[in-house]
């Protein structure tokens, strides 16, 4: 009968820890008012059903305890700020999980958009460098920069339907996953990693060609920037636009949808 002892102990260990997590994330879980007003302002949060609103604001608070948002010189993010950010962030791991966003620590959270040194490539293949003022920027196993002016509710709602910049940055995280900024985002078993480069490839290359022949194309031009940032772009239609990118681009839109493991289209 002794051998069952440590069996026994280890799953009275188990259910303690279960028990003592379930508690902590009660106790800091995000306030029932201002989750409410967080979602109120998000129509991209209320695109969910209740029950899956629930689990992110369930992985929303596990994200405040994970990560630092940290404010630049005097700029103190409030709360409400760190939930908005939050909030926004979990959304692409609903159902992927916060282990998605391991092996980095913080978010720098700036007022308004800040100058970096930027280098960059023209059409000659020459590599220039000089500042550049920018909204967002993913730092590879370093921090995510935001502003403030350009993720919050009110400005949001001026700024066209597809974009949001928190879905951006943090869909360059999960890209970066993998070592390198391409496009190519550690793919899930069932997934084919062949369709998923020929469907991105293709569609990019299709656009990038439009775009040069000087025709308008049918998605944000800033998507040909090079393949990451057709990854992030692309990952703001599905989420922000999921109509629009499965009548217009299905093949690609299902990639996403088996990626993120959501279909937001319905």
């Amino acid at each position: 009968m002794y051998h069952f002892i440590p069996d026994m102990l280890r799953r009275l260990w188990q259910g303690y820890r279960r028990w003592r997590l379930a508690r902590l994330l009660r106790a800091r879980r995000i306030p029932a008012q201002l989750w409410c007003q967080v979602v109120g302002e998000l129509p991209l949060l209320q695109a969910y059903a209740r029950g899956d609103r629930h689990r992110l604001r369930v992985l929303a608070s596990r994200f405040l305890q994970d990560k630092l948002i940290t404010g630049v010189a005097d700029f103190e993010p409030s709360t409400y700020m760190r939930v908005v950010i939050a909030a926004q962030a979990c959304v692409p791991i609903l159902n992927l999980g916060l282990d998605y966003y391991q092996g980095w620590r913080e978010i720098i959270l700036y007022p308004d958009s800040f100058v970096v040194q930027a280098h960059w490539q023209d059409e000659f293949g020459v590599v220039h460098e000089g500042e550049e003022g920018r909204s967002g920027e993913a730092w590879e196993q370093g921090p995510i920069l935001l502003a403030w002016d350009a993720i919050a509710p009110d400005r949001v709602a001026a700024r066209p339907a597809y974009m949001n910049l928190v879905i951006h940055e943090f869909a360059h995280k999960l890209d970066l996953l993998n070592g390198v900024a391409d496009g190519y985002p550690p793919l899930h078993r069932a997934m084919n990693s062949h369709d998923w480069s020929e469907v991105f490839a293709n569609l990019f290359n299709q656009l990038s060609n439009e775009l040069n022949a000087g025709h308008d194309v049918q998605l944000d031009p800033y998507a040909c920037t090079n393949p990451a940032e057709f990854f992030a772009v692309l990952s703001e239609y599905f989420f922000m636009a999921p109509g629009l990118l499965a009548s217009r681009y299905p093949t690609l839109y299902w990639q996403l949808a088996h990626f993120y493991q959501q279909t937001p289209a319905g």
